[in-house]
């Protein structure tokens, strides 16, 4: 299960020359960085494992409440950025970042590997939750599966620009849903969630589908 009822989840790509730096940032920098705002609890960073997914990096921050999102403490980090996080983001290429409610998690652990599938919610949220819930669940009998999640991003929240992101023309938009799968490897998580299966119990609008393994974690005792 998700360490808390919110995260923040974000997926960028990144240039070439920008590459070597962003890994030394973001492990030496970023992820401490917000590990250690108050209510943060858990920092995952993936890459892709196949050549279909895009953007090559996906990384999830898990939070205790929504309000640990939204309050002050974040917020000063986003407004504040560092110097070496302005050369490090200058980088970043095909960017989306939600902030987001758990609408449900469940499973024995945490996996070596994630599938994340963005996409709009149909009409009738409610019946919706429901049948996609209950398609969640339906993936925890699958072989290898750890976990399944189903998050709904503030939208007002996430597209609000910060310091750290006002000018940046790599910012996309972000979804509106999303749901993650983890599970041992990514084998296990091929031939999970079909189109069909998602769009019958709810799952509108264009599906961005990713399969990640796990590179590296940070929680908030360090």
């Amino acid at each position: 299960m998700l360490w808390g009822q919110a995260v923040v989840a974000i997926w960028n790509g990144i240039t070439p020359d920008g590459r070597a730096e962003f890994y030394a940032w973001h492990l030496q920098e970023h992820m401490p960085e917000r590990a250690a705002i108050p209510g943060f609890r858990r920092g995952r960073r993936y890459i892709a494992a196949d050549a279909a997914t895009h953007p090559e990096f996906f990384t999830l921050y898990e939070a205790a409440t929504m309000a640990v999102l939204l309050g002050p403490d974040y917020a000063a980090r986003l407004d504040a950025p560092t110097p070496w996080t302005r050369r490090a983001t200058a980088a970043f290429r095909d960017t989306s970042r939600a902030m987001a409610g758990v609408r449900h998690s469940e499973g024995p652990g945490a996996g070596a590997a994630i599938l994340t599938i963005r996409f709009e919610a149909a009409a009738g949220a409610g019946s919706g939750d429901a049948a996609l819930i209950a398609l969640l669940h339906e993936t925890l009998a699958a072989p290898r599966v750890t976990g399944a999640h189903l998050c709904a991003a503030d939208l007002a929240a996430s597209g609000q620009r910060t310091t750290e992101t006002r000018g940046r023309a790599d910012i996309q938009a972000p979804p509106a849903w999303f749901l993650m799968v983890e599970a041992t490897d990514p084998e296990a998580l091929a031939t999970l969630l079909p189109e069909t299966a998602l769009r019958a119990a709810g799952a509108a609008g264009t599906l961005l589908r990713g399969r990640y393994r796990l590179e590296y974690t940070r929680t908030d005792a360090g």
